[in-house]
C-alpha cells in the first residue's frame, strides 16, 4: 500500500453542522474529562492534560473513559497509532452506552506488520445489534502523526470523519424498521488491546511481544453538544452538501476494502433492509 495525501491537503468539511447559538464546546483537557479505567500504570496523562497515553504488553493493554454521557453531537479526537510492528494489537475509539440493548459508534484500528497499512474498522450497533460493519484503508501512515477522527451524531445520521473528510454516512432508517441510536447517552471509550486471535488478517499473523511496549497517543480532544433548550435546534437537520457527498463516494470508491452491504455470504438475500433502498 502506498500511502498518498494528494487530493486531500486543506480539505474541510464544508457544512457546518453545529451553529454557535445552540451548541455547547467543551475542549479537552484529560484530567477534567477522563478517566483511566484499566491497565495499572498503562494509561497515562501528561502535558498538563493535553496528552494522554495507552500501552499494551504481555501482561495487559489499557483503557480510559469520558466521565460525561453525550446524546448527539459531534466529537473530534486526534490519534498517533502504534507505530512499527503493530500486528495483532486493536486500538479502539468508540461512543456507547451500557446494557444488553446498549448503543455503539465504532472506530476500531487493526494494527499489521511492519510496512503494511492499518485497517479502520467502523461499526454501528442499535439497541443491542451490530453487523453493520465498513472497513478502510487509510490515505497516510497513521502512525507517523497525530490526525483527527470525527464521529457526527444527530438523529438524521451518523457520519464518520477522518481530517475533516467524510468516510461513512450511516442514516436514520427507522421508516424501514432498522433500529437508529438516538435515545441511549453514550460515553467515550478508548482502549489498546491484544487481538492477534482475529485483528491481523483473520488471526493468522500474531503480536510479537519482543516489540512490547506499544503505545498510542491522543491529544486535543473536543466536543460539541446540542443544548437541550434547542432540541429542534437548525443542526439537528443539517446534511453532509454536495461537496462532501463528493468526498465521501472518493474516499469509498478507493479506500473501503470491506462493506457489510456487499457481503453475499453473510447476506445471500442481499443485506440488510437499509442497503437496498
Amino acid at each position: 500500500m502506498v500511502y498518498s495525501q494528494k487530493g486531500f491537503s486543506g480539505l474541510v468539511l464544508s457544512v457546518s453542522f453545529f451553529m454557535s447559538f445552540c451548541m455547547l464546546t467543551f475542549a479537552g483537557n484529560f484530567y477534567q474529562d477522563f478517566d483511566l479505567t484499566w491497565g495499572g500504570n498503562r494509561p497515562k496523562i501528561f502535558g498538563g492534560g493535553k496528552l494522554l497515553s495507552l500501552s499494551l504488553d504481555k501482561i495487559s493493554g489499557s483503557g480510559f473513559k469520558s466521565k460525561r454521557e453525550y446524546l448527539f453531537g459531534r466529537i473530534d479526537m486526534q490519534l498517533k497509532l502504534v507505530a512499527g510492528n503493530s500486528a495483532g494489537t486493536v486500538t479502539a475509539y468508540y461512543l456507547s452506552s451500557q446494557g444488553p440493548t446498549h448503543d455503539e459508534i465504532d472506530f476500531e484500528f487493526l494494527g499489521n506488520v511492519t510496512g503494511q497499512p492499518y485497517i479502520l474498522h467502523t461499526n454501528v450497533f442499535s439497541q443491542g445489534k451490530g453487523d453493520r460493519e465498513q472497513q478502510f484503508y487509510l490515505w497516510f501512515d497513521p502512525t507517523k502523526n497525530f490526525h483527527t477522527y470525527s464521529i457526527i451524531w444527530n438523529p438524521q445520521h451518523i457520519v464518520f470523519l477522518v481530517d475533516n473528510t467524510p468516510i461513512r454516512e450511516f442514516r436514520n432508517a427507522e421508516s424501514l424498521g432498522v433500529p437508529f441510536p438516538k435515545s441511549q447517552p453514550m460515553r467515550i471509550y478508548s482502549s489498546l488491546w491484544n487481538a492477534d486471535d482475529w485483528a491481523t488478517r483473520g488471526g493468522l499473523v500474531k503480536t510479537d511481544w519482543s516489540k512490547a511496549p506499544f503505545t498510542a497517543y491522543y491529544r486535543n480532544f473536543n466536543v460539541q453538544t446540542g443544548n437541550s433548550k434547542f432540541t429542534n435546534g437548525a443542526w439537528q437537520n443539517q446534511q453532509l452538501d454536495a461537496y462532501s457527498r463528493r468526498r465521501l463516494r472518493w474516499v469509498q470508491k478507493n479506500f473501503m476494502i470491506y462493506n457489510y452491504c456487499q457481503d453475499h455470504k453473510r447476506f445471500p438475500q442481499g443485506g440488510p433492509v437499509e442497503c437496498r433502498r
